[in-house]
């Protein structure tokens, strides 16, 4: 894998979202209420991305994302006090996405998702002076389920190829990747230099059933791979073998597992950043992941 220099900026091509985070302990009761937790809070993956990467040390994260009109300052303020250079479109037309995220009482989500302004991100909302002092561009999957983002998010992926920074993009999504299909996805991420899927979209990419052998199969596609476990860790898989596997901390009271995977690739790219290996950045990643589902919703904690 070729390596940014130290201090190399880095460029999320993604998505903002309205989170509305519902925490529940019994089971749901259908047709009447089910007592819960409710909050509502910025989110979005590639948002999320940008925020944990700056809490895990990259000082030059920067986000391009489209949100509604009406709450696009909202969302600016939120990224900028988190250490995140928010290159918001606004759209008029369309409003924010939004997430209700159904969180049971083992931390488990359920997303019920409105895509609403993300999957409008256009290729002219991309410029190639974005990449400026850029060391690594990393594209949220959920770009990539709806053709105008996707024209937006392979316009970036290929102008960041020609320029010689390196790619990264995760799946985002196993019920969206299903629906458009692994061998269009695989299609559309080619020219990336990392794979970050987990253990459900590694299964649907590949058709084989465990984490391990997906993580190898998909590397003779893409340099690097990396299949996140959750609680078990990641693996990390490079020219047809897994080369590592990096450990999770434990937690040992888990709240919420929204962004968890997020939080793990903005802690592996900052480390990668910095100067890491791949398994050493995992072993970040992964400590970014717990550090997520001991909070409620997908960004750090404020402050933190």
């Amino acid at each position: 894998m070729s390596r940014p220099a130290p201090g190399s900026g880095l460029l999320v091509v993604g998505d903002v979202v309205t989170d509305v985070v519902a925490r529940y302990g019994s089971a749901l009761a259908h047709g009447t209420d089910t007592a819960a937790r409710i909050c509502t809070l910025p989110g979005g993956a590639g948002a999320n991305v940008a925020c944990w990467a700056a809490r895990s040390g990259c000082r030059d994260v920067r986000l391009l994302a489209r949100a509604g009109a009406d709450s696009v300052g909202w969302h600016r303020e939120a990224l900028e006090r988190a250490g995140v250079r928010a290159l918001l479109v606004a759209d008029a037309e369309a409003p924010t996405a939004t997430v209700v995220a159904l969180v049971d009482a083992a931390a488990e989500r359920t997303f019920l998702t409105d895509g609403g302004a993300v999957l409008r991100l256009a290729p002219e909302d991309f410029a190639p002076p974005m990449l400026d002092g850029v060391g690594w561009l990393h594209l949220s999957g959920y770009l990539l389920f709806a053709a105008t983002s996707r024209a937006a998010a392979l316009l970036a992926l290929r102008t960041a190829v020609e320029r010689g920074v390196p790619v990264s993009v995760d799946p985002a999504s196993a019920g969206f990747l299903r629906e458009l299909g692994p061998k269009r996805f695989l299609a559309f991420a080619e020219g990336a230099e990392l794979l970050l899927p987990n253990a459900d979209e590694a299964r649907l990419l590949t058709g084989l059933p465990g984490p391990k052998s997906a993580a190898a199969e998909l590397s003779r596609w893409f340099p690097r791979v990396v299949v996140t476990l959750g609680a078990r860790g990641a693996v990390v898989a490079a020219g047809g073998e897994v080369v590592g596997l990096a450990p999770a901390p434990s937690v040992c009271e888990p709240v919420d597992s929204t962004g968890a995977g997020d939080a793990f690739t903005g802690g592996f790219l900052a480390a990668l950043l910095a100067g890491s290996d791949a398994l050493g950045a995992a072993s970040e990643g992964c400590r970014a992941g717990a550090a997520a589902v001991a909070v409620v919703g997908g960004r750090p904690p404020p402050g933190r």
